[in-house]
């Protein structure tokens, strides 16, 4: 098995390459700065038509769509434990989780940082106000999963579950309103900062401006 994760720094390709640094699998990057347009390059665009990243080459074909790729390095790494088993108590729940990041809120996100260039300039503001509750009432709904006081969001141990919804608060942090400003949020969010994967993904893309404090 070969990886080729093409990323973008913060990007949405964040939760894939700390999966893969948790998971310790062997991959290769290639980094892809959107700041100059490079993933509208004839070259990128060959490997994703869409214009985005993560691409992930997977045994020589390229691979898209961060929840989606999460799941597949999950069902190909077992042995990494990142995703509840088939047919085990928990496995619903994950598969409810991946999903609501990857149709609610990973768009609402879109949404709220692209209003302008996606669409209509003049009916920005209110794409953006709509985004602003859909992102709200998933941290609500996360909150309230959180209150019993689990760890991780799902079973009890961490998953790609976990990986999308850090990344997903990380991107908060530039809004009016962002997930560290919740208590509801904050151990999970403190917890999941200290582990030694997430310390190394920011290292490496040479990420520091959403850390846990120095103690």
């Amino acid at each position: 098995m070969t990886y080729t994760l093409y990323y973008s720094p913060g990007a949405a390709s964040m939760a894939v390459h700390w999966m893969l640094i948790e998971a310790q699998i062997p991959f290769e990057t290639r980094l892809v700065d959107i700041d100059t347009g490079a993933q509208h390059s004839a070259e990128y665009l060959r490997l994703n038509p869409a214009g985005r990243v993560p691409t992930l080459i997977v045994d020589g074909v390229p691979r898209h769509e961060c929840a989606a790729l999460l799941m597949l390095l999950a069902e190909r790494h077992p042995a990494a434990g990142l995703a509840p088993v088939p047919g085990s108590s928990d496995r619903a729940e994950w598969l409810e989780l991946m999903v609501f990041f990857a149709n609610t809120v990973l768009p609402a996100m879109r949404d709220w940082f692209y209003a302008d260039s996606d669409g209509d300039p003049a009916g920005a503001q209110a794409v953006q106000a709509l985004a602003t509750r859909r992102i709200e009432d998933a941290w609500d709904r996360l909150g309230a999963l959180l209150a019993d006081g689990r760890p991780y969001l799902v079973g009890g141990k961490l998953s790609t579950a976990d990986f999308l919804a850090v990344m997903l608060m990380r991107w908060t942090r530039n809004m009016p309103r962002k997930a560290t400003n919740r208590e509801s949020l904050m151990p999970y969010i403190s917890r999941l900062r200290a582990l030694p994967s997430f310390i190394e993904l920011n290292a490496r893309e040479g990420l520091s401006d959403w850390s846990n404090p120095a103690s």
